[in-house]
C-alpha cells in the first residue's frame, strides 16, 4: 500500500512539474524597432530562461527600424538560453527592412498566411554629402549584405534570397518563403503554431507545446514610454520647445523658464539624434529659420524675414528625417501642423513687436512735443523759460513769445525745448 501510495505521489509531482515546463512566452512586435524595443526582447528572452519555458514566441509585424538596435537583437537572439521563434502575424502583417535579419536570426522562423518578408537594404543616414553618402552606402549595404549571409548560414536557410533582400531589396509572400526555404512554417494562428512546434528539436532541446500555456510577457511601463518617446514626432516637439523657448528668452529677457525649456528641450534632441539620424541639410535650414525668426523680432522688416523663415522651416522638417530607417519617418500632417503653428507663433510676436514700434511714445521727453505750456518769462531766439513736468526748461522761439503766453513745444535739442506760440 505504501508503495502505491509513493507511486502516486511520485506521479503528481511528476505530472506538476510538467504542466509547469509546459508554459511558451509570447510578446508582440507592432511597429519600427527602436532601442525600447530591444531592450523588451533582452528582458523577454532572461524571463523566459528564468521560467523555464518552451521557447519565446515573438510576434512581429514591422517595417523595420535602426540597424543598431536589429544588431542588439541578433546577437541577443545567438546568446539566448531559450530557444526564438520569431511569428511573422497577423495575416498582412510584414518583416521588412530590420524585421528580416531579425526573423532570420531566430531558431525558428514562421510567418501566417498572406505576410511578406523582404526589402533589408539599409538607408541613408543623410550625414553626408551625396558622392560620401553614395560611397559610404554602399559600404554599409557590402557589410550587412554580409551580415544577411553569415545569419542564414548559420540557422540554414536561403542564404542566395537573404543576400538578395539586402542588394536588391526582394521581398517575398510567406508562401513563397517557405517554398524557398526562406522560413520554416506557416501557421494561422498560435495555437496552430503550438501545435507544429510541438516535437521540433533546437539544438539538444526537443519542444512540449502541444498544450503548453501561451504567457504573453508585456512591455513594462518604461519600455512603453521609450517605446513612444523615441519617435520623430517627439523629436519635432523638441525642436519646437527648444526653438520657442529660447526665442521667447530672448525677447523677454530674466523671464527664465522659456529659456531653461528650450535648453533642456535642445539637450534631450541632441542625445536622441545620436540614434535616431538627422538629415544635416534639413537642421540647417531649420537653423537658418530660426536665425530669420530672431533677426524680424529685432529688425523693423514688418515681417519679411519671417515669411522666409517659415519656408525655411517647412522645407527643413521636410527634409529632416527622410533618410531616417523605415518607420521613423515624420508624417505630412505633422510637417505641415508644426509649420502652421510656427508661422502663427512668430506671426503674433513679430506683429506686437510692429505695433509696439508704431506706438506714441509713453516715458522720456519725446512725451512733451506737442503739449501747451505758458512761458515763465520771455522767450525768443536766445532763450527764455517754461516750466512742464514738473521741471524749469530752457526754451527757444523764432518769434518773440511774451511772459504767461501759452506756447505749444514742437521739438526738442538737447536740454532745450522749441516752442512756438499757441494759436486757438
Amino acid at each position: 500500500m505504501k508503495r502505491w501510495i509513493s507511486i502516486a505521489i511520485a506521479g503528481l509531482v511528476f505530472g506538476a512539474a510538467a504542466t509547469h515546463a509546459a508554459q511558451v512566452g509570447l510578446i508582440k512586435i507592432n511597429g519600427a524597432i527602436g532601442p525600447a524595443t530591444a531592450n523588451y526582447i533582452s528582458r523577454a528572452l532572461d524571463l523566459a530562461a528564468n521560467q523555464n519555458d518552451e521557447c519565446l514566441v515573438i510576434e512581429l509585424n514591422t517595417p523595420g527600424g535602426l540597424a543598431n538596435s536589429m544588431d542588439d537583437i541578433v546577437q541577443d537572439f545567438y546568446a539566448s538560453r531559450v530557444p526564438v521563434v520569431v511569428y511573422v502575424s497577423p495575416e498582412g502583417a510584414m518583416a521588412g527592412s530590420a524585421g528580416v535579419y531579425i526573423t532570420l536570426a531566430a531558431d525558428v522562423a514562421v510567418m501566417a498566411p498572406h505576410t511578406t518578408i523582404g526589402a533589408a537594404h539599409p538607408v541613408s543616414m543623410g550625414s553626408e554629402d551625396e558622392t560620401t553618402n553614395s560611397i559610404m552606402m554602399q559600404k554599409v549595404g557590402n557589410a550587412y549584405t554580409k551580415v544577411m549571409q553569415t545569419i542564414a548560414e548559420k540557422r540554414n536557410r536561403n542564404v542566395e534570397w537573404a543576400k538578395s533582400s539586402v542588394t536588391d531589396s526582394k521581398a517575398i509572400t510567406s508562401e513563397e518563403a517557405l517554398k524557398m526555404k526562406v522560413i520554416d512554417l506557416i501557421a494561422t494562428n498560435v495555437p496552430d503554431l503550438l501545435k507544429q512546434l510541438d516535437g521540433r528539436k533546437i539544438s539538444d532541446k526537443t519542444l512540449h507545446t502541444l498544450k503548453a500555456e501561451v504567457v504573453e510577457i508585456p512591455m513594462s511601463a518604461g519600455e512603453e514610454f521609450f517605446q513612444l518617446f523615441w519617435q520623430p514626432q517627439v523629436m519635432m516637439l523638441l525642436l519646437l520647445v527648444a526653438i520657442y523657448g529660447i526665442i521667447a528668452e530672448m525677447s523677454h529677457p530674466g523671464a527664465i523658464f522659456p529659456g531653461v525649456a528650450g535648453a533642456l528641450a535642445l539637450i534631450l534632441l541632441l542625445y536622441m539624434s545620436a540614434t535616431l539620424p538627422l538629415n544635416i541639410a534639413g537642421v540647417a535650414l531649420i537653423l537658418l529659420a530660426l536665425a530669420l525668426f530672431v533677426i524680424d523680432i529685432f529688425a523693423p522688416t514688418h515681417g519679411v524675414l519671417t515669411g522666409g523663415g517659415i519656408i525655411a522651416f517647412f522645407l527643413g522638417a521636410l527634409m529632416l528625417f527622410n533618410h531616417a530607417p523605415v518607420g521613423y519617418h515624420l508624417p505630412m500632417s505633422w510637417i505641415v501642423s508644426t509649420t502652421l503653428v510656427t508661422a502663427a507663433f512668430f506671426f503674433f510676436f513679430v506683429s506686437k513687436g510692429i505695433l509696439a514700434q508704431r506706438l506714441p511714445k509713453s516715458a522720456g521727453a519725446e512725451t512733451m512735443i506737442g503739449k501747451t505750456v505758458n512761458a515763465l518769462s520771455r522767450i525768443d531766439s536766445t532763450g527764455g523759460k517754461v516750466f512742464i513736468e514738473g521741471e524749469h526748461w530752457n526754451a527757444v522761439s523764432d518769434v518773440v513769445i511774451k511772459k504767461d503766453e501759452p506756447v505749444e513745444i514742437t521739438g526738442i535739442e538737447g536740454l532745450t525745448l522749441k516752442v512756438k506760440p499757441k494759436t486757438n
